[in-house]
C-alpha cells in the first residue's frame, strides 16, 4: 500500500522522482523518503515524517540534490511494521551504507531473518520488516562476492512474503533491480530511459509503453536496457502495454481535490463503461471481453461475486440485477472472508472478481483459490495489465482513466453499470424478453445527463451537509437495490468525514438498530418511488415517532414525504433497476461536503490508503 518510484536514465533524477512520487502519494502518507546516486557511486538520501511536501523541502534546502544524481529511488509509505518516524521510513540500507532500496509489501519471516542477522554482527536502524531485505543481500554480497541481481535473487529464494522492490548498490552505478511478488511493480520505457512504480499514474507523464512483472520475477535495469528474470534465472521476454489514458486525466484540474473532480467525472465514466456496448436496436449489450466464452457462459449455474470495499457493495448490486434479469443464483462476498474459508464450488459455478486496480491482495488471493478449482474466472478491473486483468480468464475494463482519490466513487458507478450490462448479457442468453432489455437499456443510455443533472445541483446537497456537519452517528438505509447504496453511503461518510455510519436493510431496523435512534442519531433513507416505496415510508415513520432525524432521497415530484422528513434530496425518475446509480451521486456528495466542512483532506483520509495491496 506504499509508493515506490525509480528513476535510471540521462536527466536530473531528483525532480522526476520528486513529480512522480507527489503523483502516488494516494498509496501512503505517513512519512516518505529519497535515495539518489552519481555515477562516481555518491549517494544523497534524505527522509521525513509527513506528507510529501515534507520531503520535497528538505530536498530543496540541501544543495547535494542539485547535482548530476541520474538514477534513484523515493518511497511514500503507509506503515506496517513499525511506527511512523523517520528511522521507519523508506529507503533502507544496509550497516555499510551500500544497498539502498524501497519495498511495498510484508515480510512475513522476518523475525527469524533478522535473528540470524544480528547473531552475525548487523546492525538495525529501523523497526520495520523492511530493513531485513537490505541486510540479507549484504549478506549475500558479503558471503559469496556477487554482483547485486544475484545477491537479491539468492535472498528473495530466503524470503516469505509479498514484496515490490526497488534496489540500487551504489558501488553497482548505472543499475537498478527490481522484484515483484503479490505487490504491483510496473516499468516504463522512455527514449534512453526507465521509469518504475507501484503503479501507471508517475510514468504516464514521460511514455505510455509499460511492462508489468508478475509475481515470482525481477529485472535488471541498466541505461542500455533491461531484462526480466524468474528467481531460477530464466529470461523471460515479454511486450509492453500501452496506457489508454492521458496524464491530464490524473491531475485536478480546476477542482480543489481529486475525490470532487472524480464526482463530477462520472456522467464520462458511465459513458466510457457503456461505449459500444449498448446495442440498442437488437435490444442487448455487446461485452468484447466476454466474446468467444458464449457458450460457456451459457452453462453458469451459479455466480460469485468477491470483492473488497466499495467494490463488494457493486457487487452486492450485482447480485439483484443478475438474479432479476438472467434467473440464476448470485452469492456475493468479501474477498478477505471468502479466502480464509473453505468455499464449496458446484458444478456450473463461475467466479466473478472485482477490483479498480486489478491488484487489492485480499480479491487475488480470492481469484487464485477459485483457479486452483478450475473454476471459469471473469474479471472487472479499470486497469490494463493489472494482475487481475492477467490471471482472469476473460472480463470486463472500465475505461474510467486513473481514480486517485482515496474513497472510490466513480469506480462504482462503472462496476455496477458494467454488472448491470453483464445482467443483461446473461439474460438476454436465458430469455430475456427484447421488451424487458429495451426498456432498461432506452434509459441507461441516457444516465449520464440523469447524473449531471444532479451534480449541477450539488449547492443544494451541500446545505443538507451543513446542517448536518456535526453529527457524530448516522444510518444508512434502502431496500432492494438501494440496499447496497446504503451501504456505500454509509462508507463514503465513515472514509473521509470519520463519522460513525451504518448502512442496513430497511427492513432490519425493527431487529435491532432502532434501539440506537435519538434526537442526534440522523437517518438518510434511500427510498425513490418504487416498488418498496410504501415499506420505507412506514419505516420513516417509526423514526419520527422516536424523534429521530430522517433525511430522505426520493423521486422528483413526490409531495408525501414534506412535513414528514427534516430534509428532502430528489433524483430524476427512471425505472426502478437504475435508480442506484442516481441515488449514490447525492450520497457521495454529502460524505463530501461533510468532510469538507469539518476540515478533513479528503484526498488523503487518515489511516487510508487508496490500493490496499497488503493483507
Amino acid at each position: 500500500m506504499c509508493g515506490i518510484f525509480g528513476y535510471l536514465g540521462k536527466r536530473k533524477a531528483v525532480p522526476i522522482l520528486v513529480e512522480g512520487i507527489k503523483n502516488l502519494e494516494y498509496r501512503g502518507y505517513d512519512s516518505a523518503g529519497m535515495a539518489v546516486a552519481s555515477d562516481k557511486g555518491r549517494v544523497i538520501s534524505a527522509k521525513a515524517v509527513g506528507p510529501v511536501v515534507y520531503l520535497e523541502k528538505k530536498i530543496k534546502k540541501n544543495r547535494l540534490f542539485n547535482g548530476d544524481l541520474m538514477a534513484g529511488l523515493v518511497h511514500s509509505r503507509w506503515a506496517t511494521h513499525g511506527g511512523v518516524t523517520e528511522k521507519n521510513a523508506h529507503p533502507h540500507t544496509d550497516c555499510s551504507k551500500n544497498i539502498w532500496l524501497a519495498h511495498n509489501g510484508i515480510i512475513e519471516n522476518y523475525s527469524e531473518l533478522k535473528s540470524d542477522l544480528i547473531s552475525k554482527g548487523h546492525k538495525f536502524k529501523s523497526q520495520t520488516d523492511t530493513e531485513v531485505i537490505a541486510h540479507l543481500i549484504e549478506e549475500a554480497k558479503k558471503k559469496n562476492s556477487l554482483v547485486l541481481e544475484e545477491a537479491v535473487r539468492v535472498t528473495l529464494k530466503s524470503i516469505k512474503g509479498t514484496y515490490g522492490l526497488v534496489i540500487f548498490d551504489k558501488r553497482e552505478p548505472g543499475k537498478l533491480v527490481i522484484a515483484r511478488n503479490f505487490s504491483p511493480l510496473v516499468l516504463g520505457l522512455g527514449k534512453d530511459e526507465l521509469f518504475v512504480a507501484s503503479d501507471a499514474t508517475p510514468i504516464a507523464p514521460h511514455t505510455k509503453r509499460l511492462v508489468y512483472l508478475k509475481d515470482g520475477e525481477m529485472a535488471v535495469l541498466k541505461k542500455g536496457g533491461y531484462k526480466i528474470f524468474n528467481l531460477d534465472k530464466k529470461e523471460i521476454n515479454r511486450r509492453h502495454l500501452d496506457i489508454d489514458w492521458s496524464y491530464e486525466q490524473a491531475q485536478k484540474g480546476n477542482f480543489p481535490d481529486f475525490t470532487l473532480k472524480e464526482i463530477f467525472e462520472q456522467p464520462i465514466a458511465l459513458e466510457n463503461s457503456c461505449r459500444g456496448r449498448i446495442d440498442l436496436k437488437n435490444k442487448k449489450t455487446v461485452l468484447g471481453g466476454l466474446a468467444g466464452l458464449e457458450n460457456e457462459l451459457l452453462k453458469i449455474r451459479r455466480l460469485i461475486i468477491v470483492g473488497s470495499g466499495t467494490a463488494h457493495h457493486a457487487g452486492m448490486l450485482g447480485k439483484i440485477f443478475v438474479e432479476e434479469l438472467a434467473g440464476f443464483p448470485v452469492v456475493t462476498d468479501i474477498a478477505s472472508e471468502w479466502h480464509y474459508r473453505r468455499p464449496v464450488f458446484q458444478k456450473g459455478d463461475a467466479f466473478l472478481v472485482i477490483s479498480q486496480s486489478g491488484e487489492t491482495a485480499d480479491t487475488l488471493a480470492a481469484l487464485r483459490g477459485a483457479k486452483k478449482k478450475k473454476i471459469l474466472t471473469l474479471g472487472i478491473t479499470n486497469v490494463i495489465g493489472s494482475t487481475l486483468a492477467r490471471e482472469t480468464n476473460a472480463g470486463v475494463y472500465q475505461h474510467i482513466g486513473p481514480e486517485i482519490g482515496v474513497a472510490a466513487t466513480k469506480s462504482f458507478v462503472s462496476q455496477s453499470a458494467i454488472l448491470l450490462q453483464m445482467a443483461i448479457f446473461f439474460g438476454k442468453q436465458r430469455g430475456l424478453s427484447d421488451a424487458a432489455a429495451y426498456k432498461i437499456l432506452r434509459t441507461f443510455r441516457n444516465l449520464p445527463k440523469l447524473v449531471q443533472k444532479i451534480l449541477d445541483k450539488s449547492e443544494d446537497i451541500k446545505a443538507v451537509a451543513e446542517k448536518y456537519k456535526d453529527s457524530r452517528d448516522f444510518l444508512f438505509l434502502g431496500r432492494k437495490y438501494n440496499c447496497p447504496v446504503a451501504y456505500e453511503g454509509a462508507l463514503k461518510l465513515k472514509e473521509i468525514s470519520y463519522v460513525h455510519a451504518e448502512g442496513l436493510p430497511t427492513g432490519e431496523l425493527k431487529h435491532g438498530p432502532i434501539a440506537m435512534i435519538d434526537k442526534d442519531f440522523p437517518s438518510f433513507f434511500i427510498m425513490p418511488k418504487d416498488s418498496v416505496y410504501d415499506k420505507n415510508f412506514s419505516n420513516v415513520q417509526e423514526i419520527k415517532a422516536r424523534r429521530g432525524p430522517v433525511l430522505a432521497l426520493t423521486t422528483e415530484g413526490n409531495e408525501d414525504l414534506k412535513g414528514l422528513a427534516d430534509d428532502v434530496i430528489y433524483v430524476p425518475e427512471v425505472p426502478e433497476i437504475l435508480y442506484p446509480f442516481l441515488a449514490v451521486i447525492p450520497l457521495q456528495l454529502f460524505a463530501y461536503f461533510s468532510a469538507v466542512l469539518r476540515g478533513q483532506n479528503v484526498d488523503k483520509p487518515r489511516n487510508l490508503a487508496k490500493s490496499v495491496t497488503v493483507e
